[in-house]
């Protein structure tokens, strides 16, 4: 079995990972600032330019490489994805056309960063606020999603360690059921190279699963989805 230990060459990758990336995102949400200025199109793509720019130094500096099996949706219906790393959620904007993510209510807050996200369009989430922060989230996606926009959400709710196979958050069951769209469920396997603080070389995959249709049981769809976004779990 391969050690989880971190090499000296892992920690080096890391940290010149953390320093390139996180220096260039100000750059980028700067740009992105600037670029909001000049219209929606403008913004998307300096957005996307943030997924690519992230995708570029995962790949020559930490030595990740993303493989997608599968084609992912690029119209109006609900991306259910498996999230063990941060990597699928920066990534986003680069897989899909200007999706439309569900960022936790404190990560809309960052300075900067939550400006652009909401300026860019996102459903936030408010945990906690019961029946009023959920018709304001599916208000807001019937909207995202009537612009042709994915809806890309985290059903499990957070991030989980590779192999772990919580059960998916109440929310999405009700989200599936008010919106009344498609799902394609996705699975990732990020979590053994990019959820540590030293990350690891090699491959992630995204693999898309098959499309379920709206209007199912709430058990069935549950089911579905689970299996399928935990496809790449041994």
């Amino acid at each position: 079995m391969k050690s989880d230990k971190a090499s000296p060459l892992d920690v080096a990758r890391s940290l010149l990972f953390y320093l390139v990336f996180y220096l260039g995102t100000v750059v980028l949400v700067i740009s992105c600032i600037v670029a909001s200025l000049f219209g929606d199109e403008a913004l998307r793509r300096a957005v996307r330019c943030w997924g690519m720019f992230h995708r570029w130094c995962a790949r020559w500096l930490l030595g990740i490489r993303l493989v997608i099996e599968g084609e992912l949706p690029n119209e109006g219906v609900l991306v259910a994805i498996k999230h063990e790393s941060f990597f699928e959620a920066i990534d986003l904007p680069a897989q899909m056309r200007r999706p439309a993510p569900f960022p936790k209510a404190e990560l809309a807050e960052i300075p900067g960063w939550g400006w652009v996200a909401r300026r860019y369009g996102a459903v936030v989430v408010e945990r906690g606020e019961g029946a009023k922060a959920l018709r304001a989230m599916v208000t807001s996606a019937r909207g995202f999603a009537a612009q042709g926009r994915p809806l890309a959400i985290f059903p499990e709710g957070t991030r989980v360690a590779t192999g772990e196979r919580p059960p998916l958050q109440s929310g999405f069951a009700g989200l599936y059921k008010l919106l009344a769209l498609p799902v394609v469920p996705v699975a990732v396997n990020s979590g053994r190279l990019y959820h540590r603080r030293w990350k690891k070389p090699g491959t992630i995959t995204l693999r898309v699963g098959e499309r379920i249709a709206p209007g199912l049981p709430r058990e069935e769809v549950e089911a579905r989805v689970h299996a399928a976004i935990n496809a790449l779990n041994a």
